[in-house]
């Protein structure tokens, strides 16, 4: 049996291809495991901040279309990135064992500390309003650009001079084996990742169930419940992956913790809840999470985030 990946063409997106692949090959040493570059509209365009796009399959549309065109059977995502209501015909099969699901710090080569060892006005690159709402609350002071472009451009940026400080995500970072380059690590529940944040998504058709069946051994339970509960409270809040939301599952002994947040773009106003229920309800505890930030007065500022950096409405993954 031959399957055909489809994937994005950055290094780490054939990185997170390749990892599929080689887990595929494990699980049934008869298979044949090919990988198609496609390119997607996140990738062609970076000359505008993502907010402004739109993000409704901004980096999936097109490997999407490929699947339920017969052109490849399985697409790999980096989970955060997977809008939360996939295309009719297409389902979410597998998440994989997660990675570290952090914001991390990285600094110019001979630099060292965190957000506190930088000095007032420095130059901070992120292309997240979720990290800008977070910056703002913590560094008022701090001046904050805009970082486009894959890893490997946006640590080329940092090392030119372009800013003194970048945001990323650990995930990223640590899979292209750049751990060394990890100034301080933003720690959770202060600061909170991106929905999915470290874990891998494989899509393919439903009406594929061959591939779903390879793909089952991929599947990490835990990480499956902990993403599933963050994803229902972004498609509840329907806030879209570029607006301030953020949010992470933790999966113990059957429960899973939640800790999530709306905030608005200047830091002003950041709402936080936590809620945690039986793992197997992963979902319900995510919407319950929404549910509270919602009474607090999420809704508004989400509608005001949309007006100020015109986000599509509702854009929502």
């Amino acid at each position: 049996m031959v399957i055909r990946i489809a994937s994005r063409g950055s290094e780490l997106a054939l990185w997170q291809s390749r990892a599929v692949a080689d887990a595929l090959r494990a699980a049934d040493s008869a298979l044949e495991v090919e990988i198609e570059v496609i390119r997607t509209t996140g990738d062609r365009i970076q000359d505008v901040p993502l907010a402004k796009i739109g993000d409704k399959g901004l980096f999936t549309k097109e490997l999407d279309n490929a699947l339920l065109a017969g052109e490849a059977d399985l697409a790999v995502h980096s989970l955060k990135d997977v809008p939360t209501r996939l295309p009719d015909g297409l389902t979410l099969a597998a998440v994989t064992v997660r990675e570290d699901p952090r914001d991390v710090v990285l600094l110019p080569p001979g630099r060292a500390g965190g957000l506190d060892a930088l000095e007032p006005g420095a130059r901070v690159g992120t292309s997240s309003l979720r990290r800008v709402a977070q910056l703002r609350k913590l560094r008022p002071d701090l001046q904050l650009l805009d970082l486009r472009g894959n890893l490997n451009t946006r640590l080329a940026k940092l090392d030119r001079g372009e800013y003194d400080a970048i945001i990323l995500a650990a995930a990223g970072v640590l899979r292209l084996g750049w751990r060394e380059r990890i100034s301080a690590y933003l720690e959770p529940p202060r600061w909170l990742p991106a929905v999915g944040q470290g874990a891998l998504a494989i899509v393919c058709r439903t009406d594929r169930d061959d591939i779903r069946a390879a793909l089952a051994p991929l599947n990490d339970p835990a990480t499956a419940a902990a993403t599933a509960a963050e994803r229902a409270l972004l498609r509840s809040l329907e806030g879209g992956c570029q607006i301030p939301i953020g949010a992470l599952g933790l999966v113990d002994e059957g429960q899973v913790f939640l800790a999530g947040l709306v905030a608005d773009t200047d830091g002003s106003r950041i709402l936080r809840v936590h809620q945690a229920g039986a793992a197997k309800d992963a979902e319900a505890v995510g919407r319950a999470a929404a549910g509270e930030l919602l009474a607090k007065g999420a809704g508004e500022i989400l509608e005001a985030v949309r007006a100020r950096v015109g986000a599509p409405e509702p854009a929502a993954p």
